[in-house]
């Protein structure tokens, strides 16, 4: 694989699995992720005690964040979908990690959530041009192929917070800053493969009437509402445990946050190798489950019993990752970047709106009571999940 051209077409048909474009795509995922979902939750903190905010205030960055994302993934995602533009994969990663750099020199509130959109803007456009081509370049190993590019986002959203007590501390919010050269290197690690991207993209488009398949309309509002609940879990987690574990140092609340997510990270990329044989539907429905009793048990813990329960809450919860994404490629299999845009930016999206509402519940009730909701997320999502459509009922 490594002596050919990534614009090498027929390379791709002999070896429809690509490993150089699924590896490309991952890394270009973890850094994108690595600034976004991973980093801008956990600088709440500091962007509370720079600018002198209270809960709510503190949560709108993150709602600014995800929401600027999810708006523009379903939006570009229908436009990629109609007349795609593969550029929109190295422009976008680039942009997210841009605009995080330049709230180092934000001077108040409102230039902050300026510049926090304009990095969400830019995962916005990124992800559904980069979830397409991993679809492209995944041959017949749907899960294996979604989970190595789903666990690069992991992956950075798990580095994310470990860059606090690593970087910034020793820096403060300034040092941002210096995320600039990463947004440069990023374009020289994604603009070699916009040239196999494009050759892959006109040849579906040739044959865009021969797709098997209709798209299946309720199966994707149900599979939008599990996604939601999955991600008010992470993002309640990720903001709130700092604020939850007040005796506990800002270095080790940032690292408990890294066990639940890379705990995530590992559940994503066993999710995807088991849902190839398991199933999706069965898979999604399990893992939900399982993570019901951790959700239950994690305001009750404390010390290793609770690092231990977010390991196994984090595995669990977040092992349908890629299965969400495949599973609503199944559901409209005519609109690809559409269904990237509503499984992963909907869903980011609806847990930036989440992280409000639990930072109003935390303002008047305390925080302890955000973990009591979260406690009930899991199990509803894994009922509604028992409705979803049998994806082998549903066209490849």
């Amino acid at each position: 694989m490594g002596s050919q051209s990534f614009t090498s077409a027929p390379l791709e048909a002999e070896n429809p699995f690509f490993r150089r474009a699924l590896f490309t795509f991952s890394g270009a995922h973890f850094l994108n992720d690595l600034v976004t979902t991973g980093m801008v939750p956990a600088l709440v903190v500091m962007y509370k005690h720079a600018l002198h905010l209270n809960y709510t205030q503190s949560t709108l960055i993150v709602l600014v964040s995800y929401f600027t994302s999810s708006v523009t993934q379903p939006v570009f995602g229908i436009l990629t979908d109609r007349k795609p533009r593969v550029w929109l994969f190295s422009f976008g990663v680039f942009l997210s990690i841009a605009g995080l750099s330049l709230t180092a020199i934000a001077p108040s509130l409102t230039w902050l959530l300026l510049f926090i959109a304009l990095s969400g803007f830019g995962s916005g456009v990124f992800h559904p041009e980069a979830s397409r081509g991993t679809h492209f370049a995944s041959g017949y190993k749907k899960g294996l192929a979604q989970a190595i590019f789903q666990v690069g986002g992991n992956a950075g959203q798990a580095f994310g917070p470990l860059m606090i007590p690593l970087f910034l501390v020793h820096t403060g919010i300034h040092g941002l800053i210096w995320l600039l050269p990463v947004a440069l290197l990023s374009l020289i690690l994604t603009a070699p493969l916009l040239g196999w991207m494009n050759s892959k993209v006109q040849n579906i488009q040739r044959r865009r009437k021969e797709i098997a398949g209709k798209n299946h309309i309720p199966g994707v509002i149900l599979l939008v509402l599990v996604i939601i609940l999955r991600s008010w879990c992470q993002v309640g987690v990720v903001i709130f445990l700092p604020f939850y574990m007040k005796h506990a140092s800002l270095e080790m609340s940032e690292l408990l946050n890294f066990v639940f997510v890379g705990a995530g990270a590992l559940g994503t990329l066993f999710g995807g190798m088991i849902s190839d044989r398991a199933g999706m539907k069965r898979l999604l429905v399990v893992s939900m489950f399982l993570a019901t009793p951790f959700a239950l048990l994690l305001p009750h813990l404390s010390g290793w019993l609770a690092v231990l329960d977010l390991l196994c809450f984090g595995f669990s919860v977040l092992s349908s990752f890629s299965v969400g994404v495949i599973y609503m490629q199944k559901l409209l299999p005519k609109n690809i970047a559409l269904a990237s845009g509503l499984s992963i930016g909907f869903g980011v999206g609806a847990g930036g709106i989440g992280s409000v509402f639990m930072g109003g519940v935390s303002d008047m009730f305390g925080v302890a009571s955000v973990f009591t909701i979260l406690s009930f997320l899991p199990m509803i999502g894994a009922v509604i999940s028992c409705f979803l459509p049998n994806e082998k009922r549903l066209a490849n």
